[in-house]
């Protein structure tokens, strides 16, 4: 049965609680990162992990400085950033692989890399968006990235409160450093990622441009 897991039930908790506020989650960068040495799968170890994350999020609401905003205090910048498709795919192949498939969930899969391919040939960018409301700033970034993405955009300001939201457009589908898709593993491999290595500067610059605004 499709569900949030445990970062959803504690959401659900925390909004039992808080019924006045919408509670909205945004999975920042963690494509390389993984809750499966902590949930082992059993029902009753969901509850303990879904308690103690939302034992977190009510500590951290509890402890939330709030700030005066005026209207120039908020503004919203876009990047458009040109990503490389991984060197591994090819329309022609995809197009092979379409032909004759009966199997939904390949067909979609497949048709998604070949829209992706389609759009990069055609020169669409994705663009690379950034909220700022005061001292904060919100850095929206397509795929599954590496959580370095975000220790590399907190590390840029560390003058401001710098938080990102991943997973936007997912045609990518996993993103890596360039250092990780020489070391192997699935995210960085030809069934999980879409992009190539040389995406990681161009992302950087999108946003280190953004955080620089």
């Amino acid at each position: 049965i499709p569900n949030p897991d445990f970062p959803g039930v504690a959401r659900f908790l925390r909004q039992l609680a808080v019924p006045s506020a919408l509670h909205v989650h945004f999975n920042g960068a963690g494509g390389n990162l993984g809750a499966g040495k902590y949930n082992d799968g059993s029902h009753e170890n969901r509850l303990i992990l879904a308690e103690k994350l939302a034992d977190g999020m009510r500590r951290a609401w509890e402890s939330t400085e709030k700030t005066l905003l005026m209207p120039k205090d908020i503004a919203w910048h876009i990047e458009p950033a040109a990503i490389p498709p991984a060197p591994w795919l090819s329309l022609e192949g995809l197009e092979k692989e379409m032909v004759g498939q009966k199997d939904p969930a390949c067909i979609l899969g497949t048709a998604t890399t070949l829209s992706w391919l389609q759009r990069c040939a055609a020169g669409h960018k994705i663009d690379i968006t950034c909220l700022a409301l005061g001292k904060a700033r919100i850095v929206h970034m397509p795929g599954e990235l590496f959580v370095e993405y975000q220790l590399g955009a907190k590390a840029a300001r560390p003058d401001l409160f710098v938080t990102m939201a991943a997973y936007g457009d997912y045609a990518t589908g996993y993103i890596g450093t360039t250092k990780a898709y020489g070391e192997g593993g699935y995210e960085t491999g030809e069934n999980a990622s879409n992009v190539a290595p040389e995406t990681e500067a161009v992302l950087m610059a999108a946003v280190n441009k953004l955080l620089q605004e």
